[in-house]
């Protein structure tokens, strides 16, 4: 279901918002290069984004970022945000990591929200308390999400997110 109004008592409950990268964060194009022998991989990033992951983290939310792919780029995005989290794992082993987070964090998979497009983003969506999934989604990961939301991965679906999170907990308005 599209969503422009999250439930404000599931809202309240996230404690962890956690995002997918390719197809999420970005809009799933990879710019590949080679400089002097070097290997080179290049992705474009939101700023409306990166600004909603840092409103979510000054409304004292935790943020982590769980991809498929192992990239420097993701890393210095990572670190950029200030995300809390950063699993790169080329196996794609996602629900595996985002368990052990919880357990190291005393969070209940019943409290993330995580955003995803994809197949590796299905058992993860079907595990957490808020499965969400960017506008063009795969046909799959919609029917696994309880919020699909209208902006594409890449161009604005996760500043979307964030601000339909931060409304319905009713903190949107006191950053």
């Amino acid at each position: 279901m599209t969503a422009t109004v999250l439930d404000p008592e599931l809202a309240r409950r996230i404690r962890y918002v956690v995002l997918d990268v390719d197809g999420v964060m970005t809009d799933g194009g990879v710019y590949l290069g080679d400089v002097d022998g070097r290997r080179l991989e290049f992705k474009k990033y939101d700023i409306q984004d990166g600004l909603g992951i840092l409103l979510l983290r000054w409304a004292g939310l935790r943020v982590g970022i769980i991809t498929g792919r192992v990239s420097e780029s993701v890393a210095l995005r990572a670190a950029e945000l200030k995300v809390d989290d950063l699993v790169q794992d080329e196996q794609a082993r996602k629900l595996p990591a985002l368990k052990k987070l919880c357990h190291k964090h005393g969070i209940d998979l019943a409290d993330v929200a995580f955003v995803g497009d994809d197949l590796p983003d299905l058992g993860v969506l079907r595990e957490v308390g808020l499965p969400v999934v960017v506008g063009n989604a795969t046909d799959d990961a919609v029917r696994s999400a309880k919020v699909h939301l209208t902006r594409p991965g890449g161009a604005g679906a996760v500043r979307e997110f964030c601000e339909l999170l931060l409304r319905a907990r009713g903190e949107w308005d006191a950053l």
